[in-house]
């Protein structure tokens, strides 16, 4: 149920949620906290820049073992 149109480069809060695999809730706290910054959208429809979605996703992501 995305309807909501994300220009190139950025993606809707529903696609982050996805991306990051997280909560509505959680989206909000990180946006809260000044870890993700909204890029655009309006408040109840907000969209988030890929590159920093995708550099949250890296800090997260699991790190192997060697």
């Amino acid at each position: 149920m995305d309807s909501q149109y994300a220009p190139p480069g950025h993606l809707t809060a529903a696609q982050t949620r996805s991306a990051l695999g997280i909560t509505a809730g959680a989206l909000r706290n990180l946006v809260y906290r000044g870890q993700l910054a909204r890029s655009g959208g309006t408040e109840r429809r907000p969209t988030f820049k890929a590159s920093d979605v995708a550099a949250i996703a890296a800090k997260r992501a699991p790190r192997a073992i060697a």
